[in-house]
């Protein structure tokens, strides 16, 4: 079927959050694909490679067969979570109020919108000393402060226009920049790995399995389970008739493919440079292994991979904010977004002197949260049937999704106490000298391993599990007569693959 003026290359998607009907649903299952290529194809997946070998004691061949099962893994969770969308026909946290509720759902969507918009601003301010660094490499214009704030400028403006323009051109944009980034990544890549001191990795000896656990966690964590709230968001315009095997397939795939190939290239380098692993600042640390004459094609790669995974993250917040209860067009919201986002680089790089530790440390916090989310959200989908899609955009008493005084006490209470769980095993710090905040089971093996978000996850899943057969509200709507859904004609249908 063909696109509808709405979700059109080069218009400006009007729809917010509302489901998209039947009759202007198109696609294919390999958009997933390019999303999440797009999304993955930065030159920063090289410290995660590193960490494996510098921290978790593993040799290449361990490093790689972790890379397969952290980056395939998560990501086929992306895939599986966004079926929701290409049911409802709504954004992830939107379908989310048919789960905790439509008041219960405030306290989801506030913590995602806050993650995203501090992500964003890390990669803004990441993007701005890419371009700062770029002009130098290039024209020898040295960094003041005003030109700091043009190429925050620069950068804002791009995903401002992309996001801006919202899905088809987000779709359109992710598959041909795979394409030009992805060839500037392999010049990079084919340098760095003529740097690599092969005779370290060939004699590495071979680290413990329990490390080979660890590290499949650290590589989920650090790749698809920050994204796994997004995927909806892709998927709402496909068509419902797209198997969700696909969908898992192709955002497996599209993901998978460039971390795996990242991360055993940043398990390589390890070898001969262990301090990749801990880099604070990880774009001039691999800039610094380069010659100048490599430097502009690295660092132009390293902006393009910045933006095209920003402009993903700026579209759905722009979302997750509307959802929130903020009544704004969805071209406004994002709008919204990238201010904050300027004003946090302008912050970070302008102002602050100790700032950017115990930003990333208070985002690390809100991972707890969100992956007691995941673990919530993923049981819904399994049992549910259908999504009410007038009910979703009904806030009031009149909701199917009112429940009892508008939340769903069933997923509150499994969300509210894979939280706590998940703290005790969580420790918050910059250093080792300046802890946050350190649960009583930090350092324990799970805590001390970075497992603590899978024990969330999986809390989160049983206890609802176990809440939602005796949530006398949650039986109620489950039973409810499913909504009368659009049906696509015979010839449309034939255009699916």
């Amino acid at each position: 079927m063909a696109a509808s003026e709405n979700d059109r290359v080069g218009s400006v998607e009007t729809r917010g959050i509302e489901p998209v009907p039947d009759a202007e649903r198109h696609g294919h299952a390999s958009q997933m694909f390019w999303t999440w290529f797009a999304a993955n194809i930065s030159i920063l997946g090289l410290p995660l490679g590193a960490a494996l070998v510098s921290f978790r004691g593993l040799n290449i061949w361990q490093a790689a067969v972790v890379a397969i099962l952290g980056s395939f893994g998560s990501f086929a969770l992306v895939g599986a979570l966004s079926i929701a969308g290409k049911r409802g026909g709504a954004p992830a946290l939107t379908l989310s109020r048919a789960v905790f509720g439509v008041r219960g759902n405030a306290g989801p969507t506030l913590v995602t919108w806050m993650s995203r918009l501090g992500w964003e601003t890390i990669n803004t301010t990441t993007a701005a000393f890419a371009l700062l660094a770029l002009l130098d490499a290039a024209f020898g214009i040295r960094r003041n402060t005003v030109l700091t704030v043009v190429c925050l400028l620069v950068f804002i403006g791009c995903t401002l226009l992309i996001s801006g323009l919202g899905h088809a051109t987000i779709m359109w944009i992710n598959r041909w920049a795979s394409y030009v980034f992805g060839l500037l990544n392999l010049v990079v890549i084919g340098f760095l790995a003529t740097t690599v001191d092969w005779g370290k990795v060939f004699h590495a000896p071979v680290g413990p399995v329990s490390s080979m656990v660890v590290g499949v966690g650290m590589i989920a964590a650090g790749t698809g389970i920050g994204w796994a709230n997004t995927g909806a968001d892709y998927a709402r315009y496909l068509p419902r008739r797209i198997p969700g095997g696909r969908l898992v397939a192709a955002s497996a795939f599209g993901a998978g493919i460039p971390l795996v190939v990242l991360i055993s290239l940043g398990s390589l380098l390890a070898a001969g440079e262990p301090d990749l692993a801990s880099a604070s600042d990880p774009v001039s640390a691999i800039n610094t292994m380069l010659p100048s004459w490599m430097s502009i094609p690295y660092l132009i790669a390293a902006f393009g991979g910045l933006l095209l995974s920003n402009h993903l993250s700026v579209y759905s917040a722009g979302l997750t904010m509307i959802t929130l209860g903020i009544r704004v067009r969805r071209t406004l919201a994002v709008g919204l977004d990238v201010v904050v986002t300027f004003a946090g680089g302008i912050y970070f790089i302008l102002i602050a002197k100790d700032f950017y530790g115990p930003f990333i440390t208070f985002l690390t916090l809100l991972a707890v949260p969100i992956n007691a989310w995941v673990g919530v959200f993923a049981v819904d989908l399994i049992l549910r049937r259908s999504y009410d899609g007038a009910a979703l955009m009904d806030v009031g008493r009149s909701s199917r999704y009112w429940f009892r005084g508008g939340v769903a006490w069933a997923a509150m209470i499994a969300w509210a106490a894979a939280i706590v769980v998940g703290l005790l095993f969580t420790e918050a710090s910059t250093s080792a000298t300046d802890v946050w905040f350190s649960g009583p089971l930090a350092h324990s093996w799970i805590g001390s391993n970075g497992l603590g978000w899978v024990v969330t996850l999986v809390l989160a899943a049983v206890v609802y599990a176990l809440l939602r057969r005796f949530d006398g509200t949650v039986r109620e709507e489950a039973s409810a007569q499913p909504p009368q859904q659009q049906v696509l004609p015979a010839p449309a249908a034939r255009e699916v693959s």
